[in-house]
């Protein structure tokens, strides 16, 4: 069982990730939206759930790389920044931390 705080802060991540309107999310080369991004992440968290017992493993675990090819997923901003997700997660984790 995972600790309620970890779950509010997990959920917290996605709900963060779900509202990132200007963001596009790529998998394995393909670019997808916040909303696809979001859900995506939440069935790979629900798939793998025995393996996650803090925000943190959810990071390192569901959001930093694809399980299939070994990818980075990344965070591609509206000015045509990229960032590894699992690297922009933790920055925002820390800020909620705040």
């Amino acid at each position: 069982d995972i600790p309620p705080r970890e779950v509010e802060r997990i959920e917290g991540l996605i709900g963060h990730v779900a509202g990132m309107k200007d963001a596009k999310f790529v998998r394995n080369g393909k670019e997808y939206d916040a909303a696809t991004a979001a859900k995506f992440l939440r069935g790979k968290w629900e798939a793998r759930a025995d393996e996650v017992k803090t925000a943190t493993d959810f990071i390192e675990k569901i959001a930093s790389a694809s399980s299939t090819s070994g990818k980075p997923y990344l965070v591609r901003f509206k000015n045509g920044k990229e960032v590894e997700c699992g690297d922009y997660l933790k920055e925002k984790l820390a800020e909620f931390e705040k």
